[in-house]
């Protein structure tokens, strides 16, 4: 069948955007607190309260814990592990990667997004893990600038496989990008069709259209891509057990241009310093 099959893109209403954006500067409320609240010493499951109290006293549901089998409001990934680790008793210390992914539903629309940290400060890290970060974090932002009206899926692939591909050639590393996990749609569920890779894909892909909502989330490791599945069946780390990172905002593509729906600006600077033009609805 393909990895699309006769998926297409589904168009939002103005209204529909401005309903998304709600439950996208929620879940940026949450990540900023987790900012604050990420240090040597605290747990994973620590984080997970905090993360939940904001988007509940916010006036949301944790969305994650709308997937079948899982009960946290994050997912917590520590070094190897890619995406989906499972928050816990886990102390972090300093020197950590850690990615964060979060989401929230507020009024049955949703948002989606994931940021990586060094625990302690960057300083404390591994330098190449903390350029791991930033090479995947870049690679988000020249997808999301990609993003055009009638443009398809491929363009942000494209763009996310590019710019990690020239960072690859600067740095000298071997920069690897997983090809089992992808961005997606989103909207009325936080996973909805269709797939959204951090690739280029052969053969016909959906296009997108104004009114446009995705979750666009690369992850890159340092090294090999390959990975499996630990034994509690959520957590996916790398096989050679070096480092990864995750990066993942929500977006819309309006007549005027990009929104970014869980940054706090909508993605003004980041925009604007990759010549693209922002497009938000509540200007």
């Amino acid at each position: 069948m393909g990895l699309f099959s006769r998926e297409r893109v589904r168009a939002r209403t103005p209204e529909q955007l401005r309903a998304m954006r709600v439950a996208g500067l929620l879940v940026a409320r949450a990540l900023d607190a987790l900012r604050v609240e990420v240090r040597p010493g605290v747990t994973t499951g620590e984080l997970d309260a905090v993360a939940e109290d904001v988007i509940r006293s916010g006036g949301g549901v944790p969305n994650f814990q709308l997937v079948p089998g899982y009960r946290h409001t994050l997912c917590t990934s520590v070094g190897e592990e890619i995406v989906h680790g499972i928050p816990g008793g886990r102390v972090l210390a300093a020197g950590d990667l850690l990615s964060i992914d979060c989401g929230a539903e507020v009024e049955g629309w949703n948002g989606d997004a994931a940021m990586t940290l060094v625990v302690g400060g960057d300083e404390a890290g591994d330098p190449a893990a903390v350029r791991l970060s930033e090479v995947t974090r870049r690679s988000l932002w020249a997808g999301i600038a990609s993003l055009r009206p009638d443009g398809d899926l491929n363009d942000i692939g494209g763009a996310v496989e590019d710019s990690i591909r020239a960072d690859a050639r600067a740095d000298g590393v071997a920069y690897g990008i997983v090809e089992d996990y992808t961005g997606h749609g989103i909207g009325e569920h936080m996973h909805l069709p269709p797939n959204v890779p951090n690739y280029r894909v052969r053969g016909r892909v959906p296009q997108t259209p104004v009114g446009a909502t995705l979750a666009i989330e690369p992850m890159v490791t340092l090294g090999d891509q390959a990975n499996h599945v630990l034994a509690d069946e959520w957590t996916v780390v790398t096989d050679d057990g070096r480092p990864a990172a995750h990066w993942e905002h929500s977006v819309a593509l309006t007549e005027r241009g990009i929104w970014v729906l869980t940054a706090n600006d909508g993605g003004e600077q980041e925009l604007a310093a990759l010549g693209a033009p922002f497009g938000p609805l509540d200007q």
